[in-house]
């Protein structure tokens, strides 16, 4: 049988195999009617059957040694050489062989990484939803212990941080990685951003020191780098205001513990500083007993300790008084705004003067008399 006619045949029919008992092929025996190269991929064929990686190696080297004396033999029974049909023949063998290495491999891929990865997704998986549980019960056990609230929600953050860390190293031993290698990158990666993160880790490590150091909770109103506002969240690196006007502030925390931190609500109660001026021609008792009277008239002012109204500086252009009364910390402002108004309206009812900055200018000119009359006429007139 000729090449073209084993590549016809290849194509058209199936190529027949050996008979199971011929497990092996011996170049260096001799055959009568020698080995053709339909012998040749018929026992590949059957070994391609047997799907033993080991064993179709094996085979396949013993193939590529026969094929040479395959070559022979057509060519002697043909008379002529056929390089063009020993060609197709190797490309055919290659074509086969290059198939079933495709299929082992895909094979082999499939059952070494398929588990890796089911497990893998499952450790994450259900690592994430035990991270939650374990934030919950962390959150739940810091209340059950009276636990300020800002500390139980910095200690859920953090470790929630640390525990989706874990679930993912978790997660790459499953696949085969190496975590202790991976450990070390990540602490000279951690190294690296440490370095080029000062700033932000500053402002880390200024919010351990306000939650446990606690110069103010959450719910109260400070006032930090000029700003003012009801603490809403102690984050990990900043800090949220709620301003009186409902404006969110996002302050960092390093500006914060580098500052003054004012802590409006830390006391219970507040004294309210007025500073209220006369005219020097209004009668001093009279705008006494008035101001007492109004302050006594508040009913939100707090008797102990007793409001204090005194006489507290000769300015320049008024006499003034402080009027200092205590009230609620909540009561602040609301008192504060009503004393102004009712100060007012009672230097209105009774007449006083609520002086303003004046200047007295007294002129002294030398002359003649048409020119001092002129003079003081242009005055009169400005």
């Amino acid at each position: 049988m000729s090449v073209a006619t084993a590549v016809v045949s290849q194509k058209t029919t199936e190529i027949p195999h050996l008979p199971a008992t011929q497990t092996r092929l011996d170049c260096g025996e001799s055959d009568p009617q020698g080995s053709s190269p339909t012998q040749v991929l018929a026992l590949f064929s059957d070994q391609e059957g047997r799907r033993g990686s080991g064993m179709m190696i094996e085979k396949l080297g013993q193939i590529l040694a026969c094929l040479p004396q395959a070559a022979v033999a057509d060519t002697d029974s043909a008379g002529t050489a056929a390089p063009a049909q020993s060609t197709d023949l190797l490309q055919l063998v290659r074509d086969a062989v290059t198939a079933d290495l495709s299929r082992e491999m895909l094979v082999r891929v499939l059952s070494h990484w398929l588990p890796a990865i089911a497990a893998a997704a499952a450790v994450f998986l259900f690592g994430r939803i035990l991270v939650r549980l374990a934030v919950r019960m962390i959150e739940q056990a810091s209340r059950r212990a009276r636990i300020d609230e800002t500390i139980a929600k910095f200690l859920g953050n953090f470790a929630s941080i640390i525990l989706q860390l874990v679930v993912c190293i978790a997660s790459l031993s499953c696949l085969g990685i190496d975590t202790t290698s991976l450990s070390a990158v990540l602490v000279a990666s951690g190294f690296a951003i440490g370095m080029a993160l000062q700033g932000s880790l500053g402002n880390v490590a200024a919010g351990v020191l306000l939650v446990f150091f606690r110069p103010f909770r959450v719910g109260d109103t400070i006032e930090v780098a000029g700003m003012i506002g009801r603490v809403v969240e102690i984050q990990i690196f900043n800090t949220i205001l709620l301003s009186p006007d409902n404006v969110r502030i996002i302050q960092p925390n390093a500006s914060i513990t580098g500052g003054t931190i004012r802590n409006l609500s830390a006391e219970p109660n507040r004294r309210i500083d007025l500073v209220i001026g006369c005219s020097y021609n209004d009668p001093l008792r009279e705008v006494r007993r008035m101001l007492e009277q109004i302050v006594a008239a508040e009913p939100r002012v707090l008797a102990e300790p007793a409001p204090v109204i005194a006489v507290s500086e000769l300015a320049e252009s008024s006499v003034n008084f402080v009027v200092r009364p205590w009230v609620r910390s909540a009561d602040f402002h609301a008192v504060r705004f009503a004393l102004t108004e009712q100060i007012k309206l009672g230097f209105d009812d009774r007449g006083l003067t609520i002086p303003f900055p004046s200047r007295d200018v007294f002129i002294h000119h030398s002359g003649n008399a048409a020119e001092k009359t002129l003079f003081e006429a242009a005055a009169s007139a400005a």
